[in-house]
């Protein structure tokens, strides 16, 4: 699995003028479903990023985890995150999971975050969604849950 995952200080997802989620600070997460990915690929994915320390501590450094701070997260499927453009300038989606399974593994990811007694909002899988963001700092880290990166 992959995430982007950008700290906010406010975020929303609309779906046809329909607000689905609305957070102020915390972080904004678009999570992507490979064809290979499992259960623990979830579970690693929510852990890591309910740990990342991104938020600044008193001294300006960068040493807060969101439960730190308070913060919530938006959650969104974005299987464009498994696009492939090595080859022609036309991504290849064939790396990424479909359907049922996708949104499967994106509901775990969220049940992962919240048992970790996160404040978690989500988008609507499938859908075609408006994201609204104000990137604090810019902070924009990309986690992967087979550690390609």
């Amino acid at each position: 699995m992959r995430a982007v995952v950008q700290r906010v200080s406010r975020a929303s997802v609309t779906v046809e003028d329909e607000l689905l989620g609305t957070i102020e600070r915390g972080l904004l997460v678009f999570v992507g479903v490979a064809v290979d990915d499992d259960d623990r690929d979830a579970d690693a994915l929510a852990q890591k990023i309910a740990g990342l320390r991104v938020f600044d501590d008193a001294a300006g450094a960068m040493n807060l985890a969101l439960a730190d701070v308070g913060g919530a997260v938006l959650l969104v499927s974005q299987f464009t995150l498994l696009g492939d453009v090595r080859r022609g300038r036309r991504p290849s989606f064939v790396a990424a999971a479909r359907g049922e399974f996708a949104q499967r593994l994106c509901e775990r990811v969220g049940a992962g975050l919240r048992a970790t007694g996160m404040r978690v909002a989500e988008g609507r899988f499938g859908a075609d969604m408006a994201v609204a963001l104000v990137n604090d700092g810019p902070v924009t880290i990309l986690v992967d849950s087979k550690r390609a990166f």
